[in-house]
């Protein structure tokens, strides 16, 4: 790897409990085919993490980000979950949940692996969950609104937004709906509600241009691009952009005049197995000599560079998903490293 590289700003983990990670997949999503495909796509196996802790999921990236020629950095997520209106994490509506904790503790066992932290404005506790995350290097807060049930339009979360500014904290935000998931409120995906956090400066980062479905009889990708214009805090990013579903959205995005300046570099791992994102998807635009050579690149976050790169993506692109977050706070020295799990938040090994 160079002694430089980029930085993927959109990296998912998951974990079933194991090694005491207070991470769990709720019973419909786990016997949802959709969790056996994450789990092949992850490269593990149930027996993996029963056995080794759901922290092997994050020794893996490590590892083939080590081993890319490209890639110096990943962002590695957590995920909040649904939270009542007692302030507190409903497990039976939360289908996916990976701690804070878990994932601050177990970044800073990899010096190139980086935090992004989860918290539902909703939880009684939000502000002091997101000067904890901000304490312990976390370089943005992820929501996915349609599976953890927020409304990025909610008044009652305006203290959450002002809370971020002043932490200069991004907020990566699924934009769009949502169908990696066995059930979404696919209109709390609408990028129009989005507004709200713009208008009070909160650096957004509307995950995948919006790419999937549509709200009010528009799509949703359309409803997007004039709000560009409109605030200047606007970003997006391309990861997932070479699925089969979203096939020559990344062409129409850089064909928007100025676009590319709003954009930055993620993958959405683990979605990035060759059924889902293969360069021969992309024959009519890159060739068929071209797709067989990228399809050749075994290490997955340099195929996915080459093929972006291949569709026209400006190395601006690459480069500024390190720009707009800073990665000095990726160092393993972070205080979560020794900081123990928030016992609050263990559920006991296994689902829930």
């Amino acid at each position: 790897m160079a002694a430089e590289g980029y930085l993927d700003m959109h990296v998912h983990t998951a974990g079933i409990g194991a090694g005491g990670s207070g991470a769990f997949v709720h019973p419909e999503m786990r016997s949802n085919f959709r969790f056996r495909f994450y789990l092949s796509a992850f490269g593990v196996t149930e027996a993996d993490l029963e056995a080794g802790g759901d922290g092997i999921v994050l020794a893996r990236i490590s590892a083939q980000v080590a081993e890319s020629e490209h890639v110096a950095h990943a962002v590695v997520l957590a995920l909040d979950g649904v939270v009542g209106t007692d302030g507190e994490l409903d497990r039976d509506a939360t289908q996916v949940y990976v701690p804070n904790e878990f994932v601050a503790v177990e970044v800073a066992r990899h010096d190139n692996l980086c935090y992004g932290a989860s918290v539902n404005p909703y939880r009684r506790d939000a502000l002091e969950r997101l000067e904890r995350a901000k304490a312990d290097g976390a370089l943005l807060i992820k929501w996915i609104p349609n599976t953890m049930h927020i409304d990025p339009a909610d008044p009652a979360i305006r203290p959450f937004y002002e809370k971020l500014v002043a932490l200069d904290l991004p907020l990566l935000t699924h934009a769009g709906h949502e169908r990696a998931f066995a059930n979404a409120h696919n209109e709390l995906g609408d990028p129009r509600r989005l507004e709200l956090p713009l208008s009070m400066g909160v650096t957004v980062i509307a995950a995948h241009i919006a790419t999937t479905g549509e709200n009010e009889g528009q799509d949703n990708f359309e409803r997007i691009l004039p709000m560009f214009a409109r605030f200047p805090n606007l970003y997006s990013e391309i990861s997932s952009l070479t699925q089969i579903n979203k096939r020559n959205y990344l062409k129409r995005a850089l064909a928007v005049p100025g676009i590319d300046e709003r954009l930055l570099y993620g993958t959405d791992w683990p979605l990035q197995f060759a059924l889902l994102v293969s360069p021969f998807y992309n024959v009519d635009h890159i060739g068929f000599d071209t797709a067989r050579e990228l399809s050749d690149i075994d290490n997955v976050w340099d195929r996915d560079i080459a093929l972006k790169r291949a569709l026209g993506t400006p190395d601006a692109v690459f480069e500024r998903s390190a720009e707009l977050l800073d990665t000095e706070s990726c160092a393993p020295s972070r205080p979560s490293a020794t900081r123990p799990l928030d016992p609050v938040e263990m559920p006991p090994t296994g689902p829930g």
